[in-house]
């Protein structure tokens, strides 16, 4: 795995060095566009719509338009804004697991120790699996302030993206408004229906079953011979500061410990 971020998970006085890794990969079979009459690779362009020509990607900043008037944002304008130039992982609260709505989960990251001495980042990963707490942390990845749940899965810190709450949808369905009566035999006949239906979790046991017969599927059709010379039916291709570790680790949690008390008391 190669590390896409590299900086310092903070909690307190307390800095533990860490690179990231994305957690998840996509195994779905690659599909392209082509032209049904002749197999022709389809490609999209930019096209600027003033000029008609075709913009390379370096040529191309981002804009926000409110309907009247466009604001051109440079890369230099967004790389100069505070959030990004961060390479903080900032811990702001930590929480009772079960108070993290798994429906703001979104993309996932593992964390690996990057200092000679991985001692900050056990002692934070086994307290986490003791107290049964989830670290809430902000950082800056990509051009955006993210907010994410650090979690422990076996000896590895979990980082854990979430939506912010104006992300996910409010809903009330006009239906479930109304009085449904349940009855204890119906509630007894489908309890014993999950029960029938119990098991432990193996995701190893289930498979992406389209993509298996969409793999089945192209096989077999080149074993047919049913294909066409892509060099012919595509055409040219696209163009493709140091941070010092916490010597005193204890002195920094009891130092961490007393500034929290005292802002508390505050």
């Amino acid at each position: 795995m190669r590390s896409i971020w590299k900086g310092a998970l903070t909690f307190g006085l307390v800095n533990v060095p860490v690179k990231m890794y994305s957690a998840t990969e996509d195994h779905d079979v690659p599909l392209h566009q082509v032209h049904a009459a002749d197999g022709g690779r389809i490609r999209y362009q930019r096209v600027c719509e003033l000029d008609g020509e075709v913009v390379p990607y370096a040529d191309i900043d981002r804009a926000y338009d409110d309907g009247e008037r466009t604001v051109v944002l440079t890369k230099e304008d967004l790389e100069a804004l505070p959030s990004e130039r961060s390479r903080e992982i900032e811990v702001v609260e930590f929480v009772p697991s079960d108070q993290v709505d798994p429906l703001t989960f979104d993309k996932a990251y593992y964390l690996e120790p990057d200092s000679a001495s991985p001692k900050a980042y056990v002692l934070l990963r086994r307290t986490l699996e003791q107290t049964d707490r989830t670290a809430i942390v902000r950082f800056s990845l990509r051009q955006k302030t993210r907010l994410a749940a650090l979690r422990v899965r076996g000896d590895v810190l979990v980082l854990q993206t979430l939506l912010w709450a104006d992300e996910v949808r409010e809903v009330s369905f006009p239906s479930l408004s109304e009085s449904v009566k349940i009855s204890d035999k119906e509630l007894e006949l489908s309890a014993a229906l999950v029960e029938s239906f119990a098991g432990d979790f193996d995701a190893d046991q289930f498979t992406d079953e389209y993509q298996a017969e969409l793999r089945t599927l192209i096989e077999a059709k080149l074993e047919k011979g049913d294909a066409l010379d892509t060099a012919e039916t595509f055409g040219e291709r696209a163009e493709s500061s140091e941070r010092g570790e916490v010597i005193d680790l204890m002195a920094a949690l009891r130092a961490s410990v007393e500034r929290s008390r005292a802002a508390r008391g505050a």
